[in-house]
Order: C-alpha cells, then structure tokens, then sequence
C-alpha cells in the first residue's frame, strides 16, 4: 500500500520519475548502497523527529549523523526521533521504506544540505525494495523542502 501511495503521488507531481524495485531489501542504508551500486552517502535517508507539538521530515546523505547542536540551532529546541510505531502512523511507510513522498499525514519536509554533494541521490520508495533517483534540487522542490545544515559527517576510525 505504502509503495502505492507513493506512486499515485509521483503520478500527480512527477510523473516522469520511475520507481525501482529490487529483489534485494534495501531497508538499510548500506543494503540500499550495494542494491543501487553506490556509495552509502548517495543514500537519501528519511529521518522523522518531533520538536515540541510538530512532527518533520529530515532528509540526509546517508553516511551523516544528526548535529543535535545544530539541530537545536535551526529548529529552536532539540529535536526527539519518533518511535517506530509512530513513523509508520504517520507517514504511512514501513520502516526501511520511508520517504518524503506520497506520506499519509502531511509533514513538513527539509532536506539537509550535505545531499548537494551529489548529482543523484537515492530515496527509498515506500516500501523495503523500492526507492528511486532524483537529483537533490528536484528532491526539495517537489517535496517542498527546505534546506537547512543539521547534520554532520561521521566519526571516522
């Protein structure tokens, strides 16, 4: 169903974007990276938060971790991750498929700016198997996004 909904929204507002499902389950960002044939950071994970009474969307370069200082700088207070049952209620998608696209609850959406790095990025689709490729612009823009830098690059050994 998630998947379905997710194409009836591309349909409306994008529809020359193809959906790619895969025989492999891409439900995390290094199973997507190897299922796609690129680079962990290519991955457009969808992260859900709340801050205060608001739930959002926050879309990041795969290999990034959440700034909280940042975070907290942009939003105002510090942002919680939703529970598992929570992001499913609310967008509508299985986790390992969640995405800005086609959501159940209307959410706002910001697209943090460590996805420029790339011409195409890779957003899951709706479901653990399907995702599809954007540039990051095209990614914000029909998502209404807004662009922020909350994230930072991971901790390296």
């Amino acid at each position: 169903m998630s998947l379905e909904s997710v194409r009836a929204h591309l349909a409306q507002i994008a529809d020359d974007i193809e959906i790619i499902v895969t025989q492999e389950i891409s439900a995390t960002v290094e199973d997507a990276a190897k299922a796609h044939q690129v680079e962990s950071a290519q991955i457009a994970k969808t992260l859900s938060f709340r801050i205060k009474d608001e739930v959002l969307l926050l879309v990041t370069r795969g290999d990034m971790r959440l700034d909280n200082t940042k975070a907290k700088a942009q939003f105002g207070a510090k942002l919680s991750m939703l529970k598992m049952d929570e992001v499913v209620a609310l967008t509508g998608h299985p986790v390992g498929g969640i995405c800005p696209f086609g959501l159940k609850t209307p959410l706002p959406v910001y697209c943090d700016i460590s996805l420029q790095a790339f011409d195409v990025v890779i957003p899951a689709a709706g479901a653990i198997n399907a995702a599809l490729r954007i540039t990051p612009t095209r990614l914000a823009e029909i998502t209404a996004a807004q662009w922020v830098d909350v994230c930072q690059a991971p901790r390296t050994a």
